[in-house]
């Protein structure tokens, strides 16, 4: 394997979706950084929609952590799990906060449905917690058939 080909990529290693390179939010801002982490979706012919009318907010590196770590999540799942064609991110400032909103047009799942595996659904209540923890909100909106959409809005004050 030609090692230099993969420092530089974003890989799904074991269904988690991984950037080898460390995140730099200071270069690339927070979009730029959670655009990186499509790229094993748009290798997978999912189409990426953007919509970041969010131009000059300035969001703590906390939470700019946190909303990438909130996409690496999605991400995943919509690679592992949602057979989607197209991904829509929205990254929108909201009445003192910023957020974040990830929807797939996959084959979506019952949410209130026990999940199967020992492993499934982890991702989502620990994101759950973290962004709680922090101050903010997560809604997580899906339907068998219907898609997924994940929205968190974390503080800014």
């Amino acid at each position: 394997m030609e090692q230099s080909a993969a420092v530089d990529e974003v890989v799904a290693v074991k269904g988690i979706i991984q950037d080898q390179n460390p995140v730099d939010f200071y270069a690339l801002g927070v979009a730029g950084c959670i655009d990186r982490l499509a790229a094993p979706l748009r290798r997978a012919g999912v189409t990426i929609h953007w919509h970041t009318p969010h131009h000059g907010i300035e969001i703590s590196s906390a939470a700019a952590g946190l909303l990438y770590h909130v996409a690496q999540e999605a991400f995943s799942n919509t690679l592992n799990y949602a057979n989607a064609s197209e991904l829509t991110i929205r990254l929108n400032a909201v009445y003192h906060g910023i957020q974040l909103t990830i929807t797939d047009d996959g084959t979506g799942f019952e949410i209130h449905a026990a999940p199967s595996g020992r492993r499934h659904g982890f991702g989502l209540l620990l994101m759950s917690i973290a962004v709680h923890d922090a101050g903010g909100t997560v809604n997580i909106d899906s339907a068998v058939g219907q898609g997924t959409s994940v929205r968190v809005t974390l503080p800014l004050d």
